[in-house]
């Protein structure tokens, strides 16, 4: 159908017909991502996000697009997960930004608010990289930009026609795509985005309702991209209150002094996120452009999504006690003030006991196949009465959503940076509630940059990936993020990883074996264990986690 303009009843109408159509497609976009564990995660993420925007912007009934779009950046920052969830958001971040002021837009005016969603996309992200969602999303600004029609179905048509050639070139712009024989994850789930909006205009649809949360949502598969060994120890993040417009020669200083750069302007406001050696030399930068607040500085050195309800917005915690109740554990101190709490993602009934007993105040059901959304870590922030909150993302796709939502709380809260379980299980082991705040953010900082930690899942695919061959069904040794061996026998597979991480000077080997092992089999093992490596104390629980026959760490 023809639409010389759209206003915001038919911009909600495209957005929601974007979200079913990727709702529907997720499990394919998820099944793209390179490395080849049942736990590819990126369509789910990109879903999920779009899906609570899209919550966000329900009562759409006389709004202007402009006041749709705003209600819809807003949602997708709340429910951002996963980093292509958070790219997602900044995309219609740019896109308000370009509707801002309008009641309904034109075709040249829809172009600008695609152009827009490309630059914040980018300038979010300091380096960054040609071959993922920036390149498509800069291809659909590129696309419309062309694209002489005035029918903005047209305009959509060729923006996905253009879009879908680019995607096609990004194996050849990232070899490790093109080694796995696929395209990118997240760009394939923004075109499909952008297909699901030119649908809602082809057709003419007048009504689209988003499927409930039951129809839509259902336990997939989740992704751990290759870890990249850290260059720079330290991750420091603030805020810069700004009284000088030079933002582009502080741009330019950050890229000699670190990486995964990340500014963010916000009218008189500058996010910054970088990971360098000297947070000293960073700060003194950046005090010659305003006032600093909110300064967060992490030691690096050293990684849920659970099915939403049908309000789209209640947090998927899980009762440690009583999963029938389908609420967070929450300890008895929780509800009354005191110096400090914790908040933890993990997945597993015996990996959240394990918390539960360590003292932990709400377990958010997550990590791996299930990344939290901002809102869900904010909610159980929300929920704690203590002077300062600590929260242990455990999977280092969860980190970016743990520091949004300590941003956004009015509370002290400190995001640990564990990527994994065994850091996180580490890091409440050397907490000390008699020191101070900046004391135990050191200690727990130090010990989890100790731990090594190790997994064993099995192949969902054929691929060939860090050098070796891999073939579906195959047990995978990883370590560190990185596949160290393939093999046929978890036992086999599980006892050489270990091999590679025990050091001289290791002293602890922790072994938490998940919910398809064999209890017998892994006494045996274990027996095995202790006889190879007798001076080094071994423990071993039952964490009960799906995907992982065993998460390992090394201390």
């Amino acid at each position: 159908m023809e639409y010389l303009s759209i206003d915001g009843q038919r911009f909600y109408n495209m957005i929601v017909n974007a979200s079913n159509k990727l709702e529907e497609q997720k499990d394919f976009v998820n099944s793209l991502n390179v490395f080849p564990v049942p736990d590819g995660d990126t369509g789910t993420n990109m879903s999920l996000t779009l899906k609570s925007a899209v919550v966000e912007i329900s009562n759409v009934k006389g709004k202007s697009i402009d006041n749709v779009s705003k209600d819809l950046a807003k949602g997708a920052l709340m429910g951002a997960r996963g980093n292509s969830g958070v790219i997602l958001s900044q995309i219609f971040r740019g896109i308000s930004k370009g509707l801002q002021g309008k009641n309904k837009v034109n075709s040249s005016e829809f172009t600008l608010a695609l152009e827009e969603g490309a630059k914040a996309a980018y300038k979010a992200v300091m380096r960054p990289t040609e071959g993922t969602i920036l390149t498509i999303i800069k291809a659909a600004g590129e696309g419309a930009a062309k694209s002489k029609k005035e029918n903005i179905t047209e305009l959509l048509q060729e923006v996905c026609d253009y879009s879908k050639r680019m995607l096609d070139k990004t194996p050849d712009m990232l070899p490790v795509l093109k080694k796995a024989g696929v395209v990118d994850a997240g760009g394939m789930g923004l075109l499909i985005i952008f297909q699901g909006m030119y649908e809602a205009l082809k057709e003419g649809i007048e009504e689209v309702y988003l499927k409930k949360a039951e129809d839509i949502v259902t336990k997939s598969s989740a992704k751990s991209v290759e870890s990249e060994e850290i260059k720079y120890g330290y991750c420091t993040e603030f805020f810069i209150h700004l009284k000088s417009s030079d933002i582009s020669s502080f741009k330019d200083k950050l890229q000699a002094l670190g990486d995964s750069i990340v500014v963010v302007k916000d009218e008189d406001v500058l996010k910054v996120h970088i990971h360098s050696n000297d947070p000293g030399e960073i700060l003194s930068e950046a005090i010659k452009l305003g006032e600093l607040s909110k300064i967060k500085i992490d030691n690096m050195r050293q990684q849920h999504r659970s099915i939403l309800n049908a309000d789209g917005g209640k947090t998927p915690l899980e009762d440690i006690n009583n999963d029938s109740e389908g609420e967070g554990y929450i300890s008895q101190e929780s509800v009354q003030d005191k110096e400090y709490a914790f908040i933890t993602v993990a997945a597993g009934k015996g990996i959240k006991r394990i918390f539960q007993d360590l003292g932990v105040d709400y377990v958010i059901e997550g990590g791996q196949t299930m990344n939290p959304s901002t809102e869900d870590i904010l909610n159980c922030i929300n929920k704690l009465n203590a002077e300062n909150i600590f929260v242990l993302p455990n999977n280092k796709n969860i980190i970016m959503a743990a520091n949004q939502a300590a941003e956004l709380s009015d509370k002290v809260v400190k995001v640990i940076p564990t990527k994994t379980i065994p850091q996180g299980i580490t890091a409440i082991t050397v907490f000390n509630p008699g020191e101070g705040l900046e004391e135990n953010i050191n200690t727990m900082e130090k010990a989890i940059s100790t731990v090594t930690t190790g997994s064993v899942t099995y192949a969902v695919r054929d691929t060939e990936i860090d050098g070796k061959d891999v073939k579906t069904g195959d047990i995978l040794g990883i370590i560190e993020g990185k596949i160290e061996k393939v093999g046929k026998d978890i036992f086999e597979v599980c006892d050489k990883i270990i091999s590679y991480m025990v050091k001289e000077h290791s002293e602890l080997i922790s072994i938490y074996y998940g919910k398809d092992c064999n209890e017998d089999e892994v006494n045996s093992f274990l027996e095995k264990l202790e006889d190879k490596y007798d001076d080094i104390d071994i423990q071993c629980y039952s964490g009960e986690q799906p995907l992982y026959y065993f998460i390992v760490s090394v201390e």
